[in-house]
């Protein structure tokens, strides 16, 4: 099974709770940005990450805006699932933006990134250009949706499309250009469900939008959160 959860920001308590306890052996999990447990190297970073790559289900996350981007970027790419991917260790993996993975034989389109809020207060320490999605990472997007005729069974990201702020209570402060993106997605796209973090909260949102925090959710039965 495939299930879906928010953003961590480097808490391995989360792996510890009682509805990660329903995943099993050859699942995968898919963390919705702000993973958060690359960040400083430091060696119980190293320790932590090693444990989650040796999880009995698969790992896999989208960058969000609190990631340590020089570091994730060293990592090494390969293939995965049919997509590009940075391997962490063990069965723990990135999902580069733009991308499209088969799992289970559904198709997941993944795209990370955005704009971080506390910007003001990081950019002179911990903040990286790399968070914001670039044009040419949107270009290849574009191109390999077109390969799959603009179908796919789901889509995560970090961002939420912009127009999206009413329903979910928060303000979009910088537009990017990920959200116009995100916009032609939803115009252009036929897909079944669109999962996102960032908001750090649990919500549906009518028809196929699903907000998700700490909940973990499973990608192909769920109705509402």
């Amino acid at each position: 099974m495939i299930y879906i959860t928010g953003d961590m920001h480097g808490e391995f308590s989360r792996f510890k709770s009682k509805e990660m306890k329903k995943l099993k052996e050859g699942d995968t999990l898919i963390i919705c940005g702000d993973f958060g447990f690359i960040w400083n190297n430091s060696r119980h970073e190293r320790s932590v990450l090693n444990k989650i790559g040796n999880l009995k289900f698969n790992v896999a996350f989208v960058d969000g805006c609190h990631e340590n981007f020089d570091m994730l970027d060293k990592y090494e790419q390969i293939e995965w699932n049919g997509g590009k991917a940075h391997h962490i260790t063990g069965n723990l993996v990135h999902l580069m933006r733009g991308q499209i993975y088969t799992i289970e034989g559904k198709k997941i389109f993944a795209f990370g990134g955005g704009h971080s809020q506390d910007y003001d207060l990081r950019r002179n320490e911990n903040w990286w250009t790399q968070e914001q999605p670039t044009h040419d990472e949107i270009i290849e997007s574009i191109n390999n949706l077109a390969v799959v005729d603009n179908e796919v069974d789901f889509i995560i990201t970090h961002e939420p499309p912009a127009s999206l702020k009413d329903c979910l209570g928060v303000d979009v402060f910088q537009r990017l250009e990920i959200h116009a993106f995100f916009e032609d997605i939803i115009k252009a796209c036929h897909f079944e469900k669109w999962f996102f973090g960032k908001c750090h909260i649990n919500k549906y949102i009518p028809m196929k939008f699903y907000a998700v925090f700490d909940d973990v959710v499973e990608l192909y039965h769920i109705d509402s959160i």
